[in-house]
């Protein structure tokens, strides 16, 4: 199983979207903290100021008006006791540098002249009253000041528990709870990640493909080029390396396309140059009185002529000034069978074909003809079956001789190979009809292949893709 997806535009966006989820995953983590201890130490500096305010009252009230006044301003989220114990210091080194931060703050706020002593405790779970400490009945009306009614939605967070001494020795102590939304989860900083992560999205997207447009492009002239060497060149523009694979690219086509040229001129005067002295022999030959020797010579001369010809076919390759155009698939297929059938070939056609295929009437037909020749010439008979579908057009020639070694299906495609036994010089061929043939498909961007059949014979295989 791949991990990775195939295509550069699919790993240069995972990598970067990667990328930046981490960065945004580390950056809500940095901002979660630092966004909790600013909104804790605000939460504990207004705390703290209202707990000096109180403090100063009740120092300056009389004894006995102290558990009123605390009655009276004891009320969420700042719960007051009188002369109840402090809880024991938190175990957690966490709470106990936020401890000592709010024991700051307050006494910055009270100044050196009240003692003081700052613990904090975590929230209870909703529901639990708070343990270990609570006024008695009789300080607040018989309320546990602490207790479960203390509790509400909106203060739901970790306690700065405070106890400070007054003047006369009196301790007071404070349950300073946070509100929630120092704990709470950042809906609006979550939601403008989320806001920016989709934009970010969209804009890698469009770089993206912008990016890696040009290395397609390239591509798929890459694979035309092998169906047209004369196809225009890539538009050199944009980016240094862009422009620069595309010039390499056409200067690959122009010097490609030269040499081909070349070797078409060196051919066609090979072809005059050839065919002149073998004219002169046939002539010669004629005015042989041997009969039995000018047979002979003129067999001779036949076969080298469909050697040569054979032989100019292949070097010009499947080179074609015209261009590709929608063809009848079962027309040419007909017509391939009816010129079998007019020199005694039994060819049967089986299957149709959905749609045109746009191609190049002339070669394709050779193609075509090849195979069915060299069916009929070592299996009798030749069925040729077409399968179409969106995606290709595949053609069957199939014929009941003896078949291919295995080791040898492909060394037959090299050019001047044949197989001894029935498949031999004998026959006439010269060796190079398959070559041409998968010559013929490779220029339509297709493949040709053999295969023994089970039942017995071979099978050539034309797959021909379909352009969207």
């Amino acid at each position: 199983m791949r991990l990775l997806p195939r295509s550069l535009f699919a790993r240069m966006v995972l990598v970067l979207l990667a990328g930046l989820v981490v960065a945004q995953l580390a950056s809500l983590a940095v901002h979660w903290r630092e966004r909790g201890e600013f909104m804790m130490r605000a939460s504990g500096l207004r705390s703290a100021e209202r707990i000096a305010d109180i403090v100063r009252l009740l120092d300056s009230s009389a004894p006995a008006d102290r558990a009123r006044l605390a009655r009276v301003l004891d009320s969420p989220p700042l719960r007051i006791a009188l002369d109840a114990p402090l809880p024991a210091p938190p175990g957690d080194p966490e709470l106990a540098e936020q401890a000592q931060q709010f024991a700051d703050e307050l006494r910055r706020a009270l100044g050196e002249r009240y003692p003081l002593a700052v613990t904090v405790t975590e929230a209870p779970p909703r529901g639990a009253p708070r343990p270990g400490y609570g006024m008695s009945p009789g300080m607040m009306g018989g309320a546990a000041p602490f207790g479960p009614g203390y509790r509400g939605r909106r203060f739901g967070g970790p306690s700065f528990v405070a106890q400070v001494t007054l003047s006369d020795g009196a301790r007071i102590t404070f349950d300073a709870r946070q509100p929630a939304e120092a704990v709470s989860w950042p809906y609006r900083l979550l939601l403008s990640l989320g806001v920016l992560l989709a934009a970010v999205i969209a804009v890698t997207l469009v770089a993206v493909r912008w990016v890696t447009r040009p290395l397609k492009t390239l591509a798929a002239a890459a694979e035309n080029l092998g169906e047209d060497l004369n196809r225009p060149p890539l538009d050199e523009g944009g980016p240094l390396e862009v422009s620069r694979a595309a010039h390499a690219f056409n200067t690959m086509q122009r010097r490609l396309a030269r040499f081909v040229a070349d070797r078409s001129q060196i051919f066609a005067a090979m072809s005059h140059d050839l065919k002149t002295p073998i004219t002169r022999l046939r002539l010669r030959a004629e005015m042989l009185e041997d009969a039995e020797l000018r047979a002979k010579f003129e067999k001779d001369l036949q076969e080298m002529e469909a050697m040569v010809s054979a032989a100019l076919d292949f070097m010009r390759g499947v080179e074609r000034a015209e261009p590709a155009q929608p063809l009848d698939v079962m027309a040419l297929v007909e017509s391939v069978q009816a010129d079998a059938r007019e020199t005694g070939g039994e060819v049967t056609v089986e299957g149709t074909a959905r749609a045109s295929y746009t191609g190049h009437a002339a070669t394709l037909k050779r193609l075509l003809a090849n195979l069915v020749d060299n069916a009929l010439k070592y299996g009798r008979t030749a069925a040729i079956v077409v399968e179409d579908s969106p995606a290709q057009l595949v053609i069957r020639v199939r014929d009941e001789g003896p078949g291919i070694p295995d080791g040898e299906l492909e060394r037959v495609f090299e050019p001047f190979q044949r197989l001894e036994g029935s498949r031999n010089r004998a026959t006439g061929g010269s060796g190079l009809g398959l070559t041409i043939a998968r010559n013929v498909a490779r220029a339509h961007g297709g493949t040709l292949t053999l295969a023994n059949r089970a039942a017995g014979g071979l099978e050539a295989v034309l797959a021909l893709p379909r352009r969207a």
